[in-house]
């Protein structure tokens, strides 16, 4: 890196494309930058126990059901992003009693409420026998539903 700039040709290494990335086996595969990275033309060739979408929307339609049927389960974006708009409700609230909170605080109520969404998704996962995408929307739209009615719509 001092040298370079970069990691390119770096002793000992062999550069790979972004496709033979994703293709190498791995535990847990984690999209994080773009839209639609797995697709159709990929979804069959992932070596991975576990996919968590770190991106938004990293996975098309198709790809995602065709990971279904391979048995690879999915951490949606809506459930894996939750935490950065969590902490931003946070500052949101802390910011109107003008009374900031200790980051060990921030860490353990995000944790909580992280968990607790988890389970929720989980839970409607197994009892409607969906996936975590749908499971989380479910909710989502659940939570949004009964929102509009408390505030008379």
């Amino acid at each position: 890196m001092r040298e370079n700039g970069c990691l390119k040709g770096l002793p000992g290494t062999t550069a790979i494309s972004n496709t033979e990335l994703l293709e190498l086996s791995c535990d847990i595969l984690i999209p994080a930058a773009m839209e639609a990275t797995i697709n159709c033309d990929n979804a069959d060739k992932l070596k991975t126990r576990l996919i968590v979408e770190a991106a938004n929307m990293p996975m098309t339609h198709q790809a995602d059901a065709v990971l279904q049927d391979r048995g690879i389960p999915v951490i949606p974006d809506l459930l894996a992003n939750v935490g950065g708009v969590l902490v931003s409700y946070y500052e949101w609230v802390q910011n109107l009693q003008e009374f900031p909170w200790l980051r060990d605080t921030v860490l353990q109520r995000m944790e909580e409420r992280l968990l607790q969404v988890y389970h929720e998704v989980r839970q409607l996962a197994e009892l409607y026998t969906v996936d975590m995408r749908t499971a989380a929307y479910e909710l989502a739209i659940k939570r949004v539903a009964a929102a509009v009615s408390l505030r008379g719509f």
